[in-house]
């Protein structure tokens, strides 16, 4: 049977918005199904940063039993009117000034891991973000009870190659920065910096970790990377630091 022109056209337009309207529908039922591991996915990142976290119904017991969240700003104050959970660090990295003369109005989270009977902060783990060779690189890194000594660090990437700068992802790689440092002995930001090549060994060094091969660019992103936020929580981590000096000579 042979059908007009008019007809084709109303047909493809009738099955385009009915296709439409199923899968807009379709999106917002899945919505808070999708937004619920998210949420999980993010609390189990915060926590491998210092401890191994076998499944995401872990992470959320345990990150509600001793996580401590809050915001901050670039002054190391904490912002009373916002929360941790709504900050979405990728929009606030767009805030970053083009100038260091410049202000950063970014908000900034932090999550305090409390020790198992909830006495002290063990840890502080900070949020990260930055641009690779593709695409963005983001991840936590948490530091110890000191303020200074990494613990750990976790990354993620969008688009780095396969093999190269996508290594990033990997434990053996994210090892390299356990127990390296922040600032020098005179209290100076050094940050942590991977250097170009593989196969050295900088164990003596505080403040850089071995390369990846053929994959310098990402390396200096994820370098990038942590020195600006680590610039962006020093005066935090200093203030917390002259904090827990005075509280202990008391």
């Amino acid at each position: 049977m042979q059908h007009s022109n008019f007809y084709i056209i109303m047909y493809t337009i009738a099955l385009t918005v009915t296709s439409g309207v199923i899968l807009a529908l379709s999106s917002l039922g899945l919505k808070p199904a999708q937004d619920k591991n998210v949420d999980m996915e993010k609390k189990q990142n915060i926590l491998q940063t210092v401890m191994v976290v076998k499944d995401r119904e872990e992470a959320v017991k345990i990150y509600g039993e001793r996580v401590k969240a809050y915001v901050i700003n670039f002054e190391g104050e904490q912002v009373k009117d916002k929360k941790a959970e709504d900050i979405d660090v990728s929009g606030e990295y767009k805030k970053k000034p083009k100038k260091e003369t410049d202000a950063d109005e970014r908000k900034l989270p932090v999550y305090e891991i409390l020790s198992a009977d909830k006495s002290k902060t063990e840890f502080y783990v900070l949020p990260l973000y930055g641009f690779g060779l593709w695409g963005n690189i983001w991840g936590y890194v948490s530091i110890k009870g000191d303020l200074n000594t990494v613990n750990g660090i976790k990354l993620a990437h969008a688009s780095e190659t396969p093999g190269l700068g996508a290594r990033i992802t990997e434990d053996d790689i994210q090892k390299r920065f356990a127990n390296k440092q922040i600032f020098d002995i005179k209290g100076a930001l050094m940050s942590v910096a991977m250097q170009k090549g593989e196969g050295n060994n900088y164990d003596t060094d505080k403040h850089k970790v071995d390369g990846m091969s053929g994959a310098t660019i990402t390396g200096k992103g994820v370098n990038n990377m942590l020195k600006d936020y680590f610039g962006c929580y020093k005066k935090f981590l200093q203030s917390k630091k002259s904090n827990s000096s005075q509280v202990s000579m008391n």
